[in-house]
Parts: structure tokens; sequence; C-alpha cells
């Protein structure tokens, strides 16, 4: 009889906890548990990509209100409202879930009201036929903050899953599948909506697909509704497989008034964690400039180059195939480099990339370079068909993945720094620095536009932010607070 030990199934692998101890000092989640946590990200990123960046928002200011200044300002304004209930909610949230214990009731409370809201966006009616302006307006306040929300506790759980060797790595793969997940859903909404009657491609059907109705625009309303099925799909895992931390019992009230106290006492004991507080706020700077380039460069693009939903689908597919190699980038130079020195890196290639971007226009190839913009068609395919478009979306992949990078590594960066024994609380905090100021980019952005009349001097403006954090990034240490009574 040998004495050889059987090799363990692959279900066995899959289901077992490796040794040693998580980041925060417990049991690590086996891979399903952590694989499950990524899915969840995956699942929950189209949320940005189809509503708040690509689709939803340029058919907002453009179609929706009628007029894209007007339009980009009321987007701004929005953003910037459920930016202060961030703002004032995530830190008191993350602090009433550290005493509560477990975060899974709140990620499924929050997960609920996302994929509400989203699908309600099909309602999205031009004219105010169904909703009204306010209505349309009020649910995408409630669909954005709900995703944040959303984030404040699954970003939580990352630190209670993984050793803090692997923190960076699971950060990125789970950004990188949230890449992924768009480029799945921008290309299916490609050939079973936007393309049927407008190419002869033999993988193309005839007709969209469910009667979808384009001269109603009903591709760019059902981007919710899709969203929802996705998010259904995939985010369920996390509730089955990724564990929790374990209840603590205490009552509702007393959770609260814990929650809370232990918030104030947190945020006045922040002159104790100099190193986590310098990070919370220059993050905050950068991080705002970096949202303001995703806020606003799906509509910038199509108002700069005239592009329809088409063009943005196809644009949104090449950004999210390159941001998903962001987030494994991400994971290497946090690996290589270091936390801090990695954003360094990950924000400076976004300010590069957006000085680059902003040098194209119809008829200037990198500021100085006249061309023709009634030149012949450069290709025989229905989007992108000069060269000015062409090298504005290959400069634009540059952003897409240092901006995914920025993303994983100031998540890890957290991770790294915060207090194990005070994390889910440092997680709104970390919250509150990415939301606290985010009325500012659209602000500056929006009078920029206004003083200017141009978008591109709008979208300029971000770079103020950029430096400004890239700079302050300079004085921040990776380094682990100890926890202080």
């Amino acid at each position: 009889m040998s004495d050889i030990p059987a090799k363990p199934t692959l279900a066995q692998r899959w289901t077992t906890a490796p040794e040693g101890v998580s980041a925060s000092g417990g049991a690590c989640a086996t891979p399903l548990g952590q694989w499950s946590w990524a899915l969840f990200e995956g699942a929950r990123n189209p949320h940005v990509l189809l509503i708040t960046i690509y689709i939803f928002a340029p058919y907002f200011y453009m179609t929706l209100v009628g007029d894209p200044v007007r339009g980009q300002s009321l987007w701004g304004d929005l953003n910037s409202l459920a930016g202060l209930i961030i703002a004032i909610i995530a830190p008191v949230l993350g602090a009433i879930a550290d005493a509560g214990g477990r975060r899974k009731p709140w990620l499924g409370v929050f997960s609920i009201l996302l994929a509400t809201t989203a699908i309600a966006l099909w309602w999205a009616v031009p004219d105010e036929k169904v909703l009204s302006l306010m209505a349309i307006s009020t649910l995408l306040v409630a669909t954005i903050v709900s995703f944040d929300f959303t984030a404040v506790f699954h970003n939580a759980m990352l630190p209670t899953i993984v050793p803090d060797r692997q923190v960076g790595r699971l950060s990125g793969f789970a950004l990188a599948l949230g890449n992924l997940s768009g480029v799945i859903l921008f290309v299916f909404m490609l050939v079973c909506f936007v393309w049927p009657g407008e190419v002869n491609w033999p993988f193309v059907p005839e007709t969209p697909w469910f009667g979808i109705d384009k001269a109603t625009f009903e591709p760019e309303r059902m981007v919710g509704p899709l969203f929802a099925v996705w998010f259904l799909m995939f985010g369920l895992p996390l509730f089955f497989f990724t564990p929790d931390q374990p209840r603590v019992r205490l009552g509702p009230a007393k959770a609260v008034r814990q929650g809370l106290t232990s918030l104030v006492r947190t945020v006045k004991s922040l002159r104790n964690y100099r190193n986590v507080a310098t990070y919370l706020f220059w993050r905050m700077i950068y991080n705002d400039g970096c949202n303001a380039v995703l806020i606003f460069g799906g509509g910038y693009a199509a108002v700069t180059f005239n592009w329809t939903t088409q063009d943005l689908l196809v644009y949104g597919v090449i950004l999210s195939v390159f941001a998903t190699y962001g987030g494994i980038f991400g994971g290497w130079i946090d690996h290589r480099f270091g936390s801090q020195r990695g954003i360094l890196i990950a924000v400076g290639g976004t300010m590069i990339g957006l000085v680059l971007s902003l040098s194209m226009r119809p008829d200037t190839i990198l500021f100085f370079i006249p061309y023709d913009p009634n030149s012949p068609p450069v290709h025989g395919l229905p989007f992108f068909e000069s060269w000015p478009e062409i090298i504005y979306v290959m400069i634009v992949t540059i952003i897409a993945i240092f901006i995914t990078a920025v993303y994983a590594n100031s998540r890890t960066m957290m991770a790294r720094i915060a207090p194990t024994a005070k994390m889910a609380e440092f997680f709104g905090l970390y919250a509150l620095s990415g939301q606290a100021t985010a009325f500012l980019a659209p602000f500056v952005v929006a009078r920029f536009t206004d003083w200017t009349a141009s978008t591109a001097w709008g979208m300029a403006s971000i770079l103020i932010l950029l430096a400004a954090g890239w700079t302050g990034m300079l004085f921040v240490k990776t380094e682990r607070a100890v926890a202080v009574d």
C-alpha cells in the first residue's frame, strides 16, 4: 500500500483555504471565495461603463436635455449631488459595519437598490413622455450613490480574504474582470441591437433582437436593465462563497451608536494616523481628477467628433479591452515598485494621456498638424473614419490603462496602510476621500467650458487636480498604521 497522499481533486483545491493569514490577520478565503469577490467587481463595474461614461451619459445631455453644454453642466451637478450624499453617509456606513461585524447584509441591500434604479432608466424616454427630467435625474443620483455604497463594503472585504502579498494582484484582477465584462456587453449591444440593418456582416442578424427600436433610443435606454441582468448573474456568487466577518451581537440601535461614536473618534484620531490622513487627502484630489476624465470623457469625444451610439460602443470596447490590461498592469507595478510609486506612475501616465488626447481635433493632429476633415475615409469600416479619430482612440487607450491602474493601486494602498482593526471604518473614510470633493471637478470643468466656450479647455482643467494629487503623493509612505484606542 502506497503512503503517497491522494492528490486533491479540483473541487477540493477550489474549496480549501490556503495556509497563512489574511492581510487583516484572520483566515484566508478559499480560492472560490476569492474568485467570487473578484466576480462581484466584474458584475458591478459595467454600471460605470454603460451608464456613467459611454452610453447613457452622452444620451442624457445630448438627447434627454437636448443641449450639450447645458446637459454637461447638469450631468456635473447630478454627480456633485451624488458625491455630497456619499461623502456624508459612506463613512457612517463603514463605521456601523465595523461595529456590527458583517458586511454582506449591507452589500445586499445596496446591490438591490443599485439594480432597481438601473432598471428604471429604461423609462428615460426623450421629451419627458414617460418620466420627467427631474425623475430621471433622481434615478441617476440614486444609482450612482448605490454604486459607491456597494464599493464601501466590497472593498472592506478585500484584506480579510487574501494575504497581504496578494492584495494588489486580486484587486487588479477584479478591476480587469470589470472591464472585460464591459467589453462583452458592448459587443453584445453592437451585434444584437445597433448593427442589424446597418451592416451586412454574416455574424450580425438582419433585425435587432427583441424588436429593439433604434428610432426611439431603446439601445441607449436598455443599458440599465442589461447591467442589472449581468449584475444578478455574476454578483450572486459572493454571497454564497466569500466569507463574511463574524456577527457581533449588538442591537441595531447600539450598533448605530457605537459605529457613529467610533467614526467620530476615528476622524479625530486622524492626527495619530498622519500618513493615512495625508494619503486620503491627496488621493481625494487625484481621484477626483480621474473620475472627471471618465464622467466627461465619453461626452467630450461624442461632441468633438460628432460620434453616434455605434461609435461610442466601439470606443467603449476598445478602451475597456485596454483597461482590462490596466488592472493587470496596476497589479504588476504595485508588486514591482510598491503601492506609492505605483500610484505615481499611474497618475503620471494619466496626465500624459490626457494632454495628448486634447491635442486631437477633427481638423488638427497633435495641436499643430493640419488635417482636412473632408478627406475620404481612411478605411471601409463604419466608424472612426479619419486619422484624428483613429489617433485619438489610440491615445485614449493610454488613459484607460493608467486610470484603471490608479484605481487598483489606490485600493491596494489603503488596504496596506489602514489599521487592521478598523478596516471597514477606514474604507468608509476612503470612500469619503474619493467623493468628498466630487463636486469640485465637475464644477471646474463646467466653469472652464463656459469661460472659454471650449470643451477642450474644460477637459484640460482636470490636469490641475491630477498634478496636485501626484505632487502630494510624494509625501506618502507605504507602511501599516497601528490602531490607536
